[in-house]
C-alpha cells in the first residue's frame, strides 16, 4: 500500500511538472511572438514616400506588362480595388519533418503579413512525439530572417536568423506567397515584370540590399499556379544547402472582391526530383486596406 502511495505521488508530481512546463512554454512563446509582432508593425511605412504609392488599383497601370501578367491582374482584381496593407491568415495542413523521407505531421498556424515594408510572421504548432508540441516561427522583418523551432516553445531544436541567405530565403517566401495579397505584385507597388512566354513571366522585387527574381507560371484562367526560385537555402541536417524551390497554388476563391488561392504546396527540387514538405489550406482571411 505504501509503495502504491509513493507511485501515485510520483506520477502526480510528474503531471504537475509537465503541466507547468506547458503553461510556461505557452507564456514564453506568446512573449516571443508579441515581440516579433511589435517589430513587424514598427517597421511599416506610413506611405509618405517621395512618390506616393497609389491606394487603388487602376487597370491603366497594366499597359506594357507581359500578356499573362495582364490576364492575371484582370482575373483577380477589379477596378478600384484598394491596395492591401496587411493580411492575417489562418492556415492548417501537414508538414514533412524529414528531408529525403516521409514524416508528415499536422500543423495549425497563423500568419501575419504586411506589404510595406514587406514582412511576415508565421506562428505554427505541430506535434513532435507523444503529443508534445513543437512551436515554429518563420519570419522576415525589416530585412532580417528568422526560422526558430522549440519543443514546448522552450527547448530549441532549430535556430537560423540574421541577414544573408536566411533573410533572402524568407523574402523569397514572402514574394512567392503574394498570390494571397495580389495587389503587392502590381508595378505601382514596386514589382518589375519581364516576359518569358505565353504562360509565364519573371518578377523582381527589391528590399534593402536584397534583389529577388522569381518565375511565375499562370494557367489558362490567368491565375498563378506556381512560383519558382532557382536557388533557396534549405536546412539539411545542420547544413544549409542551396537548391531550386517551388510553391504551387490552387483552389482560388473570392475574398474581399479578390481571387486568392485557398490551397498551397511548397517543395524543394534537388537534382531534378520533387521533395514536397508543406501542404496547407487557408481556413480564414482578414485583410486590411489602404484608406
Amino acid at each position: 500500500m505504501r509503495r502504491l502511495m509513493w507511485l501515485l505521488l510520483i506520477v502526480g508530481a510528474g503531471a504537475v511538472a509537465a503541466a507547468g512546463l506547458y503553461v510556461h512554454g505557452d507564456r514564453r512563446w506568446s512573449e516571443t511572438i508579441q515581440a516579433l509582432t511589435e517589430r513587424l508593425e514598427a517597421g511599416r511605412t506610413d506611405g509618405s514616400a517621395a512618390v506616393p504609392y497609389p491606394t487603388r488599383f487602376d487597370s491603366r497601370e497594366l499597359h506594357g506588362l507581359p500578356d499573362p501578367v495582364q490576364r492575371y491582374f484582370r482575373a483577380v482584381l477589379s477596378e478600384g480595388q484598394p491596395m492591401i496593407t496587411a493580411v492575417t491568415l489562418d492556415v492548417s495542413g501537414t508538414f514533412n519533418m524529414k528531408f529525403g523521407g516521409s514524416d508528415w505531421k499536422p500543423f495549425t498556424s497563423r500568419q501575419r503579413v504586411v506589404t510595406r515594408r514587406p514582412g511576415f510572421i508565421w506562428d505554427a504548432q505541430m506535434p513532435a512525439f507523444a503529443g508534445v508540441p513543437v512551436r515554429v516561427v518563420d519570419s522576415y522583418i525589416a530585412g532580417q530572417g528568422l526560422l526558430h523551432a522549440a519543443v514546448l516553445g522552450l527547448f530549441a531544436v532549430a535556430d537560423f536568423r540574421g541577414t544573408g541567405e536566411i533573410a533572402r530565403g524568407e523574402l523569397i517566401r514572402y514574394f512567392a506567397e503574394a498570390a494571397w495579397y495580389p495587389t503587392a505584385l502590381l508595378p505601382s507597388q514596386g514589382v518589375r515584370w519581364e516576359a518569358v512566354d505565353g504562360a509565364s513571366a519573371k518578377a523582381t522585387i527589391v528590399d534593402g540590399p536584397i534583389t529577388l527574381t522569381l518565375l511565375f507560371r499562370f494557367n489558362d484562367a490567368g491565375l498563378i499556379t506556381s512560383v519558382r526560385a532557382e536557388e533557396r537555402g534549405g536546412a539539411v541536417g545542420n547544413d544549409t544547402v542551396m537548391m531550386p524551390w517551388e510553391g504551387s497554388w490552387s483552389d482560388y476563391q473570392l475574398r474581399d472582391r479578390m481571387m486568392v488561392p485557398m490551397a498551397g504546396e511548397a517543395a524543394w527540387l534537388p537534382s531534378g526530383r520533387r521533395e514536397a514538405y508543406f501542404k496547407g489550406t487557408v481556413t480564414s482571411t482578414h485583410y486590411e486596406f489602404a484608406p
